[in-house]
C-alpha cells in the first residue's frame, strides 16, 4: 500500500513551499507579532488568489472541489511558514461545518465567499475552563437569538461569522447556529501567540440562524473537530519539521572549540529525539489523511492519533530548537519562539492533548475486535 502523496500533490507542496517562501519569510511574522494587526491581510489575500481556501470547497459553489488530501498538503506548508492568517478557523472549522450541516441557502451565501477569501468564518464552542459538554454549555437559543458568552474564539476579532454551539432540549443537547458577527461585541484576547487573534464574543440576544437540526448539534461537533483535528495535526507536523530543519541548520554552523556543534553527541541525540517523534507523527497524520479523504468509519480513532501525536511532535520539536540554540534561542531577536508559541497555541486549538488522548481512548475501546 502507498502511504505518499501523488506526484501532483506534490508538485502543489513544492509549489506552496516556493510561494510561502516568498510571501510569508520569518520578516512577515515577526510584523505581526511586534504590530497591533491581527492577521496579515496582504498574505491572506494572495493565499485566496491561490485557490487555497476553495480547495474542498465543490465548484458550484465556486470551489476547486479538490480532496482533502491537498487540503492536508497545504495545511503542513502554512504550519512550516507559521502563517500569521485566519485559514484553519475558516477553512477546516467555519467552511467544514457549512458543508456538514448548512443549508442549500446557506451554503450558496457563505461558500463562494470563503472560496474567495472575502469572507472570513470561525467557530465558537469554549466558553469556560475545562472540556465543553453539551450539560455545560450556558449560551441558549431563543426565537432566533442567542444569549450567552464564548470564548477563546480563534480568530473572533476579525471574522464576518461565526458557527457557535449552544444547549438545546432536544436530541444530543446541543444546536449550531450561524451568527453574523457585525453587530456582535467583540473583545480581543491576549494570547501566547499574537499572529494568531482569538476573542471573547458576547452574544445579548443576537440575531442566529440555525444550522442543521436541534439536537443534532453535538454530534456535528465531535464530527466536526475530527475532521479538522487531521489538518490541524498536519499543520503541526509542518510546523515540527520546520523547527527540526532551523535547529539542524544552526547546529552545522555554529563552532564550538573548532568544529560545528552538530559533531557532538549530545546535539546529535537531541535532532535525533526529534527526528523520530516527527517520524511517528507523520506516519500517524497519513493515517488520518487516508480517513479523512475517504470519509472512513475509523477517522475518530485515526484523528485522535495523528492529533497526540502531532502535538507531542511539536511541542517537542519547538523546545528542542530553542535549547539547541543555547541562551541566544530564548531571546526576542530569534526566530525560534514562533514555533514554540504556535506549538503551544495549536496544542489546545480544538482542546488540550488531555482531551484527544481520552477521545483516542474511547476511539480504541469501541473498535471492533480483530478477527482472527
Amino acid at each position: 500500500m502507498n502511504f505518499e502523496f501523488s506526484d501532483e500533490q506534490n508538485l502543489l507542496r513544492d509549489q506552496a513551499q516556493a510561494f510561502l517562501r516568498d510571501n510569508c519569510p520569518p520578516s512577515a511574522v515577526r510584523t505581526i507579532l511586534d504590530g497591533d494587526a491581527p492577521y496579515d491581510a496582504d498574505l491572506w489575500q494572495k493565499v485566496a488568489e491561490m485557490g487555497w481556501t476553495a480547495t474542498v470547497i465543490p465548484e458550484r459553489f465556486g470551489g476547486l472541489g479538490l480532496s482533502y488530501l491537498e487540503l492536508c498538503v497545504i495545511a503542513e506548508e502554512l504550519g512550516r511558514a507559521v502563517a500569521p492568517i485566519p485559514f484553519s478557523s475558516s477553512v477546516y472549522l467555519a467552511t467544514e461545518a457549512l458543508l456538514a450541516a448548512g443549508s442549500d441557502a446557506q451554503k450558496e451565501r457563505w461558500l463562494p465567499k470563503l472560496a474567495t477569501g472575502e469572507a472570513i468564518g470561525t467557530f465558537a464552542l469554549g466558553e469556560r475552563a475545562g472540556q465543553p459538554r453539551p450539560d455545560t454549555l450556558a449560551t441558549r437559543a431563543a426565537n432566533g437569538r442567542l444569549t450567552g458568552s464564548k470564548m477563546p474564539v480563534a480568530d473572533g476579532d476579525v471574522a464576518d461569522f461565526a458557527v457557535v454551539v449552544a444547549a438545546c432540549d432536544d436530541g444530543d443537547g446541543a444546536a449550531l447556529h450561524l451568527v453574523e458577527t457585525g453587530g456582535v461585541e467583540r473583545n480581543a484576547l491576549a494570547t501566547l501567540d499574537p499572529t494568531r487573534s482569538h476573542a471573547r464574543l458576547e452574544l445579548a440576544d443576537t440575531e442566529a440562524e440555525p444550522l442543521g437540526a436541534a439536537g443534532e448539534g453535538w454530534q456535528h461537533t465531535q464530527r466536526l473537530l475530527d475532521r479538522a483535528a487531521v489538518l490541524f495535526a498536519w499543520e503541526q507536523v509542518g510546523g515540527a519539521q520546520a523547527a527540526l530543519e532551523m535547529a539542524r541548520e544552526y547546529a552545522m554552523g555554529r563552532y564550538a572549540f573548532g568544529r560545528p556543534i552538530a559533531g557532538y553527541q549530545a546535539i546529535k541525540h537531541k535532532l535525533a529525539n526529534v527526528y523520530v517523534k516527527n517520524t511517528l507523527a507523520r506516519s500517524n497524520c497519513y493515517y488520518g489523511a487516508w480517513a479523512l479523504s475517504t470519509d472512513a468509519d475509523e477517522l475518530p480513532l485515526a484523528a485522535a492519533t495523528a492529533r497526540v501525536s502531532a502535538c507531542q511532535a511539536y511541542y517537542f520539536a519547538s523546545k528542542e530548537n530553542i535549547q539547541t540554540h543555547g541562551g541566544m534561542g530564548f531571546t526576542w531577536e530569534f526566530d525560534c519562539q514562533f514555533h514554540y508559541r504556535r506549538a503551544k497555541l495549536l496544542s489546545v486549538n480544538i482542546g488540550s492533548e488531555a482531551t484527544w488522548q481520552d477521545r483516542l481512548i474511547a476511539a480504541v475501546e469501541s473498535a471492533e475486535p480483530a478477527v482472527a
